[in-house]
């Protein structure tokens, strides 16, 4: 089998951009439970660090800032996505919005999983907005999803996430299935590329 279908690159995306910093917690401890496994390269990608600017030109032809360049090429080398997000007022950060707009092709026909958290809803409704924004950028997200309910219940005494046997088993059944639909869709990318014709939609 082609060893660029059989090892994924999975990119973590720290969507959080407040100073908690439970999210990169999150995304650690989810990075290290893919690298232990065989199927996985891991880039953690910090949106708190990307610097990527809020404003964008009306104009679609124009250059692209240079933080939006230099955080393009690891979102189009990622075979599937893992969002860390948090919920705040029943949605998720606007700094996640601003990240998911700012790129097109990087996302088309790729998995995404979510890692989420919050109160005792555990972010599961910024999820499923971003579900619908997901579908739009021509993603396929994955129902199973790791959420940390009461998230600031799990600190420890030095500062690491607090995990169950509840959560190891959904980050687990997650990375199943993101390396199943990253293979499926990996192969089928270089089978015949993907594309769609309706790109002035995505401005809607």
């Amino acid at each position: 089998m082609d060893d660029q279908v059989d090892r994924l690159r999975l990119v973590i995306l720290v969507g959080a951009a407040r100073d908690d910093r439970f999210g990169l917690a999150a995304a650690e401890w989810l990075g290290a439970r893919a690298r232990s496994r065989q199927d996985f390269e891991v880039d953690v990608i910090d949106l708190a660090t990307a610097w990527l600017p809020d404003l964008m030109a009306a104009d679609p032809t124009a250059p692209l800032p240079s933080a939006v360049r230099d955080l393009s090429p690891w979102l189009a080398a990622a075979d599937a996505f893992a969002v860390v997000t948090q919920e705040y007022r029943f949605g998720y950060p606007a700094s996640l919005k601003n990240a998911i707009d700012w790129y097109d092709m990087e996302w088309h026909a790729k998995p995404v999983g979510f890692v989420c958290y919050g109160g005792a809803s555990g972010g599961l409704c910024a999820v499923g907005q971003l579900r619908q924004v997901f579908a739009e950028s021509h993603a396929v997200t994955l129902p199973e999803t790791v959420s940390f309910h009461h998230y600031q219940e799990r600190w420890g005494d030095q500062g690491q996430l607090l995990d169950t046997e509840d959560c190891r088993r959904d980050a687990t059944a997650m990375l199943d299935r993101l390396a199943w639909w990253a293979r499926a869709l990996s192969r089928a990318r270089l089978s015949e590329p993907y594309d769609h014709p309706n790109l002035a939609c995505a401005e809607d």
